[in-house]
C-alpha cells in the first residue's frame, strides 16, 4: 500500500488495526495516546511491522502501559542494540484521562483496548479503547444483525 493510498482526510495514516477488538468488546469511549518508542521501533513502524491482535493496555502506578503489541525489527537494524518485539511500551495521556480511565477500570470493571496506531503530524499515536467485554450470544447478535442488515440493503437496491 502506498503511503499516499494511506493517508485519510484528515492526513492520518493507519499503521495498523485491531480488528478483533471490535468483534469481542463493546468500545464505549475512545482515547488518543501517544507512544514512548526507541529509534528502531520507530523505522520499523514505518515500514508497518506493527501488531496489535493480542495486545492489551494496563494502568500501573497511574501510569497506562501498552504490553504484548509486537513490533517486528527491522533486518537493517544496528548491531549494537538488541531490539525486544515485545516490550512493554508506555502510554503518553493527559492526567484527567488518565485518573477517568482508572476510575473507570478499577471500580467499573471495563477493559483498556488498543484499536490502532496511526500517524498524526508526524508521531506515532495509539487508539485505546474502554471497553465491556461480549459474551457468545452478544456476538451472535451483533452478528445476525449485521446479516439483516445487509439482506435489507439488497432487497432495497432491487426495488
Amino acid at each position: 500500500m502506498s503511503k499516499s493510498a494511506a493517508k485519510s482526510a484528515t492526513g492520518t495514516s493507519t499503521i495498523a488495526l485491531n480488528k478483533t477488538a471490535r468483534h469481542d468488546y463493546f468500545i464505549e469511549e475512545r482515547y488518543e495516546a501517544g507512544l514512548v518508542l526507541e529509534g528502531w521501533e520507530v523505522k520499523s513502524l514505518r515500514e508497518g511491522h506493527v501488531q496489535l491482535k493480542e495486545s492489551y493496555v494496563v494502568i500501573k502506578n497511574g501510569e497506562a502501559w501498552l504490553l504484548g503489541a509486537h513490533i517486528s525489527p527491522l533486518t537493517t537494524a544496528s548491531t549494537h542494540i538488541n531490539p525486544d518485539p515485545i516490550r512493554t511500551r508506555k502510554l503518553l495521556l493527559h492526567g484527567a484521562e488518565l485518573h477517568k480511565l482508572i476510575g473507570a477500570v478499577e471500580r467499573r470493571g471495563y477493559t483498556l483496548v488498543p484499536l490502532a496506531m496511526y500517524w498524526k503530524s508526524g508521531r506515532a499515536k495509539l487508539e485505546i479503547g474502554l471497553a465491556k467485554g461480549k459474551q457468545k450470544h452478544d456476538k451472535r447478535a451483533v452478528l445476525k444483525e449485521r446479516d439483516w442488515q445487509r439482506d435489507k440493503q439488497r432487497l432495497l437496491k432491487q426495488h
